[in-house]
């Protein structure tokens, strides 16, 4: 199975300016139920992501007011990304690597499609083994 795969039925990438606010930021994460978002400039190139974590350590643990600071003063800038056609195999080493959560998910024109999580992932390998657990329990106990 491939990221694409996996990506495949969303309907939504979710992303915000660099120019955004850090309150706005933290509302969009919050209404959309994610937990990072990609962080685009004035031409919509993705430049960075931002996630719960930057804003509750970079904001709120030094009391910091969210409304006067930007998204690009807070957000990651160093971007571990992946191609569609990648391997999930290939995005759990990279997260385990980067000690990360999220992949950005970018094709070879520099396109953004997206993020995978290792909540997508782990979803994923629940799946599989509960299908390899069914097929092994209909080998063992056959229904007559």
């Amino acid at each position: 199975m491939k990221v694409a795969d996996v990506i495949a039925s969303r309907k939504e990438i979710y992303s915000i300016s660099a120019e955004a606010t850090v309150y706005d930021a933290a509302r969009y994460l919050r209404d959309h139920g994610v937990r990072s978002a990609g962080v685009v400039n004035k031409d919509g190139k993705l430049i960075g992501v931002v996630s719960q974590s930057d804003v509750s350590d970079k904001v709120a643990a030094e009391n910091k007011c969210p409304a006067w600071m930007r998204v690009s003063e807070i957000m990651t800038p160093k971007l571990v990304s992946v191609p569609p056609e990648a391997p999930l195999d290939a995005c759990l080493q990279l997260m385990e690597k980067f000690g990360i959560y999220h992949l950005l998910v970018v094709d070879d024109k520099s396109r953004f499609h997206g993020m995978i999580s290792v909540s997508d992932l782990l979803a994923v390998i629940a799946s599989d083994e509960k299908a390899r657990a069914d097929l092994l329990e209909d080998l063992i106990f056959p229904k007559r």
